[in-house]
Protein backbone atom coordinates (compact mmCIF):
# COMPACT_ATOMS: atom_id res chain seq x y z
CA UNK A 1 0.00 0.00 0.00
CA UNK A 2 1.44 3.23 -0.89
CA UNK A 3 1.12 6.54 0.80
CA UNK A 4 1.14 10.13 0.07
CA UNK A 5 4.82 11.25 0.74
CA UNK A 6 4.54 14.25 3.10
CA UNK A 7 8.01 15.91 1.52
CA UNK A 8 6.57 15.62 -2.57
CA UNK A 9 3.27 14.75 -2.52
CA UNK A 10 3.67 12.14 -4.44
CA UNK A 11 1.57 8.47 -4.16
CA UNK A 12 5.15 6.60 -4.68
CA UNK A 13 6.71 3.73 -2.34
CA UNK A 14 7.32 4.74 1.01
CA UNK A 15 10.52 4.70 3.67
CA UNK A 16 9.95 4.95 7.41
CA UNK A 17 12.44 8.17 8.56
CA UNK A 18 13.37 5.89 11.34
CA UNK A 19 14.95 3.13 8.81
CA UNK A 20 16.87 5.77 7.33
CA UNK A 21 20.70 6.78 8.64
CA UNK A 22 20.75 9.32 11.73
CA UNK A 23 22.09 12.29 9.89
CA UNK A 24 19.85 12.20 7.59
CA UNK A 25 17.01 11.85 9.25
CA UNK A 26 18.23 14.64 11.61
CA UNK A 27 18.37 16.96 7.98
CA UNK A 28 15.21 16.00 6.80
CA UNK A 29 13.49 16.74 10.15
CA UNK A 30 15.65 20.35 10.40
CA UNK A 31 13.91 21.72 7.22
CA UNK A 32 10.31 20.02 7.44
CA UNK A 33 10.03 20.36 11.55
CA UNK A 34 6.35 18.94 10.71
CA UNK A 35 7.89 15.58 10.25
CA UNK A 36 7.55 12.53 12.92
CA UNK A 37 10.13 9.78 13.09
CA UNK A 38 7.42 7.42 12.40
CA UNK A 39 6.25 9.10 9.05
CA UNK A 40 7.57 7.59 5.60
CA UNK A 41 8.64 9.68 2.30
CA UNK A 42 9.57 8.68 -0.91
CA UNK A 43 12.29 7.18 -2.55
CA UNK A 44 13.26 10.52 -4.89
CA UNK A 45 12.88 12.39 -1.87
CA UNK A 46 15.10 10.11 0.22
CA UNK A 47 17.60 10.39 -2.66
CA UNK A 48 17.42 13.93 -2.70
CA UNK A 49 18.28 14.36 1.09
CA UNK A 50 21.15 12.24 1.08
CA UNK A 51 22.69 14.19 -2.02
CA UNK A 52 21.74 17.35 -0.06
CA UNK A 53 23.04 15.64 2.91
CA UNK A 54 26.68 15.25 1.10
CA UNK A 55 27.01 18.70 -0.43
CA UNK A 56 26.51 20.32 3.59
CA UNK A 57 29.17 18.52 4.59
CA UNK A 58 31.32 19.46 2.29
CA UNK A 59 30.26 22.89 2.15
CA UNK A 60 30.97 22.60 6.04
CA UNK A 61 34.49 21.58 5.69
CA UNK A 62 34.72 24.64 3.68
CA UNK A 63 33.28 26.96 5.66
CA UNK A 64 35.75 25.43 8.72
CA UNK A 65 38.19 26.14 6.22
CA UNK A 66 37.26 29.84 6.01
CA UNK A 67 37.27 30.23 10.01
CA UNK A 68 40.64 28.96 10.57
CA UNK A 69 41.72 31.43 7.80
CA UNK A 70 40.15 33.98 9.44
CA UNK A 71 41.95 33.30 12.82
CA UNK A 72 45.14 32.86 11.27
CA UNK A 73 44.43 36.44 9.56
CA UNK A 74 43.65 37.95 12.92
CA UNK A 75 46.78 36.18 14.49
CA UNK A 76 48.80 37.81 11.79
CA UNK A 77 47.42 41.40 12.60
CA UNK A 78 48.06 40.96 15.96
CA UNK A 79 51.50 40.78 15.61
CA UNK A 80 51.97 44.16 14.75
CA UNK A 81 51.53 45.22 18.43
CA UNK A 82 54.08 42.72 19.32
CA UNK A 83 57.06 43.22 16.18
CA UNK A 84 56.19 47.15 17.14
CA UNK A 85 60.10 49.01 17.00
CA UNK A 86 61.55 49.09 20.19
CA UNK A 87 64.48 50.73 19.21
CA UNK A 88 62.03 54.11 18.05
CA UNK A 89 60.33 54.58 21.92
CA UNK A 90 64.05 53.79 23.11
CA UNK A 91 64.91 56.72 21.08
CA UNK A 92 61.95 59.12 21.83
CA UNK A 93 62.93 58.94 25.69
CA UNK A 94 66.45 60.61 24.92
CA UNK A 95 67.60 63.14 26.19
CA UNK A 96 69.61 66.59 24.65
CA UNK A 97 72.69 65.08 26.15
CA UNK A 98 72.40 61.74 25.36
CA UNK A 99 71.76 62.91 21.68
CA UNK A 100 74.42 65.20 21.57
CA UNK A 101 76.70 62.10 22.84
CA UNK A 102 75.28 59.60 20.46
CA UNK A 103 76.46 62.01 17.69
CA UNK A 104 79.57 63.29 19.23
CA UNK A 105 80.50 58.93 19.46
CA UNK A 106 79.42 58.32 16.03
CA UNK A 107 81.09 61.20 14.59
CA UNK A 108 84.35 60.12 16.73
CA UNK A 109 84.65 56.94 14.91
CA UNK A 110 84.64 57.66 11.42
CA UNK A 111 87.42 58.85 8.64
CA UNK A 112 86.10 62.46 8.86
CA UNK A 113 86.96 62.53 12.18
CA UNK A 114 90.50 61.43 11.58
CA UNK A 115 90.54 63.71 8.81
CA UNK A 116 89.57 66.79 10.34
CA UNK A 117 92.14 65.42 13.17
CA UNK A 118 95.10 65.46 10.95
CA UNK A 119 94.37 68.55 8.94
CA UNK A 120 93.77 70.91 12.37
CA UNK A 121 96.83 69.15 13.65
CA UNK A 122 99.07 69.86 10.63
CA UNK A 123 97.12 73.19 10.29
CA UNK A 124 98.23 73.98 13.40
CA UNK A 125 102.26 72.86 13.35
CA UNK A 126 102.43 75.57 9.99
CA UNK A 127 101.02 78.27 11.83
CA UNK A 128 103.20 78.07 14.98
CA UNK A 129 106.24 77.45 12.57
CA UNK A 130 106.05 79.25 9.12
CA UNK A 131 103.28 81.82 9.58
CA UNK A 132 104.03 83.20 12.99
CA UNK A 133 107.61 81.71 12.96
CA UNK A 134 108.32 85.02 14.93
CA UNK A 135 105.65 85.48 17.47
CA UNK A 136 104.01 81.70 17.69
CA UNK A 137 101.05 81.05 20.26
CA UNK A 138 102.29 77.64 20.31
CA UNK A 139 106.26 76.96 19.70
CA UNK A 140 107.64 73.83 19.09
CA UNK A 141 107.36 71.16 21.26
CA UNK A 142 103.53 72.56 20.43
CA UNK A 143 102.68 72.23 24.64
CA UNK A 144 99.40 73.95 23.98
CA UNK A 145 98.66 71.42 21.10
CA UNK A 146 99.61 68.43 23.60
CA UNK A 147 97.15 69.89 26.14
CA UNK A 148 94.14 69.99 24.08
CA UNK A 149 94.70 66.42 22.65
CA UNK A 150 94.38 65.41 26.64
CA UNK A 151 91.89 67.09 27.21
CA UNK A 152 89.75 66.14 23.84
CA UNK A 153 90.91 62.16 24.62
CA UNK A 154 89.67 63.03 28.07
CA UNK A 155 86.22 64.25 27.32
CA UNK A 156 86.13 61.58 24.56
CA UNK A 157 86.15 58.49 26.36
CA UNK A 158 83.56 59.39 28.89
CA UNK A 159 81.01 60.27 25.86
CA UNK A 160 82.13 56.93 23.73
CA UNK A 161 81.40 55.08 27.31
CA UNK A 162 77.80 56.59 27.64
CA UNK A 163 77.12 55.92 23.83
CA UNK A 164 78.30 52.12 24.17
CA UNK A 165 75.85 51.86 26.98
CA UNK A 166 72.97 53.04 25.68
CA UNK A 167 73.90 50.79 22.68
CA UNK A 168 73.90 48.10 25.30
CA UNK A 169 70.32 49.32 26.25
CA UNK A 170 69.19 49.37 22.44
CA UNK A 171 70.68 45.59 22.00
CA UNK A 172 68.57 44.13 24.96
CA UNK A 173 65.55 45.84 23.66
CA UNK A 174 66.70 44.28 20.42
CA UNK A 175 66.88 40.72 22.06
CA UNK A 176 63.82 41.05 24.10
CA UNK A 177 61.42 42.37 20.98
CA UNK A 178 63.16 39.11 18.91
CA UNK A 179 62.17 36.85 21.86
CA UNK A 180 58.25 38.04 21.85
CA UNK A 181 57.95 37.70 17.82
CA UNK A 182 59.67 33.91 17.80
CA UNK A 183 57.15 33.17 20.59
CA UNK A 184 55.18 34.80 19.12
CA UNK A 185 55.26 32.65 16.28
CA UNK A 186 55.86 29.30 18.19
CA UNK A 187 52.24 30.03 19.57
CA UNK A 188 50.90 30.78 15.79
CA UNK A 189 52.37 27.37 14.47
CA UNK A 190 50.77 25.65 17.84
CA UNK A 191 47.52 26.86 17.32
CA UNK A 192 48.00 25.85 13.42
CA UNK A 193 48.86 22.72 14.53
CA UNK A 194 45.89 22.50 16.97
CA UNK A 195 43.54 23.30 14.29
CA UNK A 196 44.58 21.14 11.42
CA UNK A 197 44.73 17.90 13.58
CA UNK A 198 40.88 19.20 14.62
CA UNK A 199 40.08 19.82 10.93
CA UNK A 200 41.49 16.26 10.24
CA UNK A 201 39.86 14.38 12.32
CA UNK A 202 36.18 16.47 11.63
CA UNK A 203 37.24 15.35 8.13
CA UNK A 204 37.95 12.03 8.80
CA UNK A 205 34.82 11.72 10.43
CA UNK A 206 32.80 13.33 7.81
CA UNK A 207 34.80 11.05 5.00
CA UNK A 208 33.24 7.93 7.00
CA UNK A 209 29.80 9.45 6.89
CA UNK A 210 29.81 10.42 3.25
CA UNK A 211 30.95 6.83 2.31
CA UNK A 212 28.21 5.44 4.42
CA UNK A 213 25.50 7.56 2.48
CA UNK A 214 27.15 6.77 -1.14
CA UNK A 215 27.47 3.35 -0.25
CA UNK A 216 23.87 3.00 0.61
CA UNK A 217 23.17 5.24 -2.88
CA UNK A 218 25.65 2.26 -4.84
CA UNK A 219 23.05 -0.18 -2.91
CA UNK A 220 19.94 0.95 -3.93
CA UNK A 221 21.10 1.99 -7.42
CA UNK A 222 21.76 -1.59 -7.72
CA UNK A 223 18.45 -2.95 -6.52
CA UNK A 224 16.85 -0.47 -8.99
CA UNK A 225 18.81 -2.09 -11.82
CA UNK A 226 18.46 -5.60 -10.59
CA UNK A 227 14.94 -5.08 -10.25
CA UNK A 228 14.18 -3.04 -14.01
CA UNK A 229 16.33 -6.43 -15.36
Amino acid sequence: MSHTCPLCQKNVAEIPLNAIRPEVADNICAKNPELRTHQKICEACYDMARVEYIRQVLSGDRTQLDEIESALVEKIGKRALVSENALEAHDEKLSIGDRLADRIAQFGGSWAFIITFMVIIFAWMVTNTLLLAKKPFDPYPFILLNLVLSTLAALQAPVIMMSQNRQNEKDRLQAESDYRINLKAELELQFLHEKLDHLLNNQMQSLLELQDVQIDLLKDRKSSNLQED
